[in-house]
Order: C-alpha cells, then sequence, then structure tokens
C-alpha cells in the first residue's frame, strides 16, 4: 500500500544525510521504501523538474557540478511540471544513464549537456535542432558545398564502421570531380568577399562557431564516439577543446599586424623610400585532417584560415566523416558566408588526388601518415603545412625520476590507445634503471581499463581491421626476432590489450615502424649517447622527451634530438594550441600552431613608397 505524506514523514525513511553520502545509501533506502521514493519522487519533480536526479548524484558530484546541472537543465524541462513527463518506462533508465554520466568523471559542462541529451530523450524528446538535422538522413550525411547540404550526384554513398563492433554508424556522400570543381569555384568567390571583412568579423564569425561547438559538444561527441572509437569524456574534451582554439584564433588574428621599413637601414642609402608591409592572403585552403582528431585537427586548420582571410576546401577523413561535418555545420549555424567553408567527402583513393592537384588549391595543410609524402610530390609549387606523424622517443637517463618518467610513459603512450602522432613510440631506458622503470609501466599499465568507448574506457579498438592486423604483425615479428612480450598478446577484434615489449632490436619492425597502437618497444640501452643516435636514425622527427633532473643534462640531449618538439619531464603532446607544432625530416613541413598557421596561410605583400627627397620624422 502506498504511504500517505503524513504515514511517510513519519516513517524511518532516508534523510538528507543519506542523500548527502552518495548513491549507494540511497538506492539501498530506495530500495527499503519505495513507496516513499515515488512520493518524493512526485513531490521534487513538482518543485524541480530534476530535483530528484541532483538529490541522487548529490554524493558523487561537486556543488559545482550541482549549480552548473541545475543550471544547464532547467530549460530543457521547464515545460514539464512533474515526473509524468518522462514515461514510467523510462524513468528507471533515465536515473541509471544520469548515475553513469557522473560516474564516467565528465567536466561540468559535458555532464550538464548529458543529463539534459538524455531527459530529452526519456521524455520523447529529439535533442538534435534543425539546423544539425538538415545534414543527413537517417546515418546517411550529405556534404557541405556553397552554404547547401546536398547528396552526391554520383549516387554512391561510403559506409563507415565502428571500430569496435564493426557495425555501420555512418554512410557519406561519395563526391564526384564536378562537385570537387564546384567545391573550389564557390570558395573562390566566396574568399574575394571575405578577404575585404574587417578583421573584427571575421573574428566574430570564429567566436561564434565556438558557441555552437559547446552548445552541441554532447551531441557532436557521438559521431566522435562512433566513427574512432574514443571514449565519450575524450569525445567531449576535443569538441570543447576545439572550440577553445578557435576563441584564441580569432583573438590572434586580430593581433597580426604588418610593418613599416625604411630605406636608410641599408648601407649607404637615404632615406627616401618607405617600405609598408603586409600579410595577404593565400586564397583558398585545403584542409585535410586526419581520422584521430577529426575535429580538433580541422579545427586548427579552419580557424586560422579564416581569419587570415581565407576560404577553405575540407576533405574529411573517411573515418571521422561526419565528425568532421559537424564542424562544417558550426561554421553554417554561425552565419558562415555561403562558399567559405566547403567540406567534401569520398575515399582518398577516388578523389584525393584530384583534390591536391586542383589548381584552385593555394595551400593544402595536411595532416596524417606517410600518405602526406605522396601530397608533396604531386603538389607542385603549392606552399605545403604538413604534419605526417613519428616515432617519438622516451630517453630515460639513470638520474631520471622513476614515478614520473613511468607516469607519463603509461600516459603519452596509450591515451586514446597510442593512435595519436605524439603518442610514446619507443623508450631508450639506460641499463641501470630499465628493470626499475619497467616494472613501474607495468604495475600502471595494469590498472588501465579496457572495454567499449561508451564505458569511457582507457583502452578501446583500435580504427580498424586493417589497422590492427598491422599492430599484429609488428608484435608477431618482434617476438619471433627475440623480444619478450611482458604480457601474453590478446585481440578481440579490432581491440588490443595494451602490450610493453621489451628488448626490442634494431633487426625489429617495432623498432623502426609506428603502430599506431596501444603497443610500445622498449630498448635498453648504454647511456643517452648511444639513445640519441638510435631515435636520430628513424625517418621521422616529431617529437621526443627525455627524463632526467639534471637541466643541464637534459638540454644538451634535446639539442641533439632531431625532433620539432622536445619535452623535458613529460610526455610528448601537441599544445597547448598555441604552441609551435613542427616535424622535422618525414615528420612535416612548416609550422602548426595558432600564430605560426596564420603565418604558414598568409603571404607577405610590400607597397613601396619612392619619396622626391629624404624624409626623416621628428620628435619634437
Amino acid at each position: 500500500m502506498a504511504l500517505t505524506r503524513g504515514q511517510a514523514c513519519k516513517a524511518s525513511v532516508p534523510t538528507h544525510r543519506d542523500f548527502s553520502r552518495g548513491p549507494r545509501l540511497l538506492l539501498g533506502a530506495y530500495t527499503r521504501h519505495t513507496s516513499y521514493f515515488t512520493w518524493l519522487s512526485t513531490v521534487c519533480m513538482r518543485v524541480h523538474p530534476l530535483l530528484l536526479l541532483f538529490l541522487i548524484a548529490l554524493g558523487d558530484i561537486s556543488s559545482t557540478q550541482a549549480s552548473t546541472l541545475s543550471s544547464f537543465t532547467s530549460s530543457t524541462v521547464a515545460s514539464s511540471s512533474s515526473m509524468a513527463a518522462v514515461p514510467a518506462a523510462n524513468q528507471a533508465g533515465l536515473l541509471l544513464k544520469v548515475q553513469e554520466a557522473i560516474k564516467a568523471g565528465l567536466p561540468d559542462k559535458a555532464l550538464a549537456d548529458t543529463v539534459k541529451s538524455e531527459v530529452s530523450h526519456a521524455m520523447g524528446a529529439d535533442s538534435e535542432p534543425d539546423s544539425l538535422k538538415e545534414m543527413h538522413d537517417g546515418i546517411v550525411y550529405k556534404f557541405l558545398v556553397n552554404g547547401e547540404w546536398r547528396k552526391s550526384t554520383s549516387g554512391r554513398t561510403i559506409s563507415n564502421l565502428t571500430p569496435y563492433d564493426e557495425t555501420i554508424c555512418y554512410e557519406v556522400q561519395a563526391c564526384t570531380r564536378e562537385e570537387i570543381d564546384e567545391a573550389y569555384a564557390t570558395a573562390h568567390a566566396a574568399q574575394r568577399v571575405w578577404a575585404k571583412t574587417p578583421i573584427w568579423k571575421r573574428a566574430e564569425l570564429l567566436h561564434k562557431a565556438a558557441t555552437v561547438l559547446r552548445q552541441y559538444a554532447a551531441l557532436i561527441a557521438t559521431p566522435v564516439l562512433r566513427e574512432v572509437g574514443k571514449n565519450r569524456k575524450s569525445a567531449y574534451d576535443e569538441v570543447v577543446r576545439t572550440a577553445e582554439l578557435l576563441d584564441f584564433a580569432a583573438e590572434e588574428g586580430v593581433r597580426i599586424n604588418g610593418e613599416v621599413m625604411s630605406s636608410d637601414a641599408w648601407v649607404g642609402q637615404k632615406r627616401n623610400k618607405l617600405a609598408i608591409v603586409e600579410r595577404v592572403p593565400v586564397g583558398v585552403v585545403l584542409c585535410i585532417p586526419p581520422f584521430n582528431y577529426p575535429i580538433n585537427l580541422c579545427g586548427s586548420k579552419i580557424g586560422p584560415a579564416l581569419i587570415a582571410g581565407n576560404a577553405v576546401v575540407v576533405k574529411t577523413p573517411t573515418q571521422g566523416a561526419v565528425s568532421t561535418l559537424h564542424l562544417g555545420a558550426a561554421f553554417k549555424i554561425a552565419g558562415a558566408p555561403p562558399g567559405l567553408v566547403n567540406v567534401v567527402t569520398g575515399k582518398g583513393s577516388e578523389i584525393g588526388d584530384y583534390l591536391v592537384q586542383h589548381p584552385g588549391a593555394n595551400l593544402i595543410s595536411f595532416t596524417g601518415g606517410a600518405t602526406g609524402i605522396d601530397v608533396s610530390k604531386k603538389a607542385g609549387m603549392v606552399p605545403l603545412q604538413m604534419e605526417l606523424g613519428g616515432k617519438d622517443a622516451c630517453i630515460v637517463l639513470p638520474d631520471a625520476d622513476l614515478e614520473l618518467a613511468s607516469t607519463a610513459i603509461v600516459k603519452g603512450g596509450f591515451s586514446y590507445s597510442g593512435q595519436r602522432c605524439t603518442a610514446v613510440k619507443i623508450v631508450f631506458a639506460t641499463a641501470e634503471i630499465a628493470d626499475a622503470l619497467l616494472e613501474k609501466v607495468l604495475a600502471k599499465l595494469a590498472k588501465l581499463t579496457i572495454g567499449h568507448p561508451e564505458e569511457n574506457a582507457d583502452i578501446t579498438a583500435v580504427i580498424n581491421k586493417k589497422s590492427a592486423d598491422y599492430i599484429e604483425s609488428l608484435v608477431m615479428d618482434a617476438e619471433s626476432k627475440g623480444a619478450t612480450l611482458t604480457t601474453p598478446y590478446k585481440r578481440v577484434g579490432n581491440l588490443i590489450h595494451p602490450l610493453i615489449i621489451d628488448h626490442v632490436k634494431e633487426n625489429m619492425k617495432l623498432h623502426w615502424e609506428e603502430p599506431f597502437g596501444p603497443v610500445l618497444p622498449f630498448v635498453r640501452v648504454g647511456d643517452a649517447a648511444e639513445a640519441v643516435a638510435l631515435a636520430n636514425k628513424s625517418s621521422m622527427g616529431l617529437q621526443g622527451c627525455v627524463f632526467t633532473q639534471d637541466i643541464n643534462r637534459a638540454i644538451l640531449v634535446a639539442n641533439e634530438l632531431a625532433a620539432g618538439t622536445i619535452q623535458i619531464n613529460g610526455p610528448p603532446a601537441r599544445g597547448p594550441d598555441h604552441f609551435p607544432f613542427t616535424g622535422f625530416k618525414d615528420s612535416g613541413i612548416g609550422a602548426q600552431g595558432i600564430k605560426y598557421s596564420i603565418e604558414s596561410m598568409s603571404k607577405v605583400k610590400s607597397f613601396v613608397i619612392n619619396l622626391p627627397e629624404a624624409a626623416h620624422p621628428q620628435g619634437h
């Protein structure tokens, strides 16, 4: 029999202290007092539609998170006056979803957005706005050209499979050459107008696009999770990081200035010539981002390109295409003029050469692997900005803080299952500390969670079967040649369990090739000089790191390493995004990083004023 309000208040029921002590105790109270809980549900939901959710969550979240949740979720259910707005069949599932979101450790905003989304779905509402619905018909997504979402006249689509179960998650258009021609033509038309747009107005567009990304971050994180297998927290963080990058690019762009030069700085010259030096846009930038950061590493191209006065044609990664299309949607929603941001989809093997050799491309910004070398050969005189992967070495010297080094190796080597250009790709440990270091690394590695991205697992499936097969081939080659697998090799589908391979030698492929997965070679060396020599034999030179408590030694070793960035007592990493990001040798051409990208995506143009006689400005 259900309790009346008076009976419920007199009953032995969960108190405020019970609520504040966490969900486990509260759920126990729930099982003992189901009738009271039903009554409390009705009362709470009439007072505030999500108060019950906050009470359940109170023990697991901070007051800041609770306040954030309250702020961001009240509007979602403002039209509801009670729990009745959520169908009875959905109520238990809703509460469970909220609990899972809290326990996932999402940032405040992500937590709030996730709750908003779950409540909307539980209420039978569709949380996707019309501005994003127009991108697709079901799981079939369109491409963006001249401000319109279109299906390709080819009549073909490309299926994207989830990395974790290889089921079809989305289909994208197989664009034709004629559609690429139109993308370039409309981009050039838009760029001519955009180049005359005041810089503060360009910055305004970037800020608006950043706002759109934040507004729909939880929603946009879903295709990142499904297409490339990132856990939800990492997927959400990528969207927010891109918003921050666009904001920074907007502010950096308004502070890029030219200069005035005078002729009398040159020996024998009078001061009768003045050069006004400005940076001007290159025109249309072809942006080709990689699968592993389909939003952030596209935003790092679009943001600087637009603030510099360019238009862009984006070729999405095949796997990750829908994620990148959402970035294009953010600019469309923000009010980008038609043609300024065009986003085409298709297999690189079918349209890649046509895109990079197209006369409409004035600069190519490419992030990816060895394919970039082919791109550079085919680009001709078109300027290039390229980041092509690395074999990032981690050198651990005898005096290193092994706790710090082991933490950095696990984080640097296994974040996003090692599918990062800046992941630790090989460890060089001096013999006297190698065993102790390996012991600490293995202990930390054992604590990583392995599983589905929806579970926020640390290690998830690699991008596809081809990649998993390649990684496995490197493991088998190393083992057959005498390397030691510190734990048994385990693979389930595309999910490869994290693995350290000890005693790796130069005759093993793993010593030189980039696995792009959760497998890390461990090499024992005699001293720092041997480690540097082996690291520098690599054809790549993106980043590296050195661990030592002797800063003088660290600088000496860092100077000897042939790589664009050397981290001292920290793992390789891209960012913060305003830091320069460069690759030596086969790891890249040019520099990235917001300011450096703006400079790469603009040209120097000067106007020389010839005066009839020398002119010397006076200060009094």
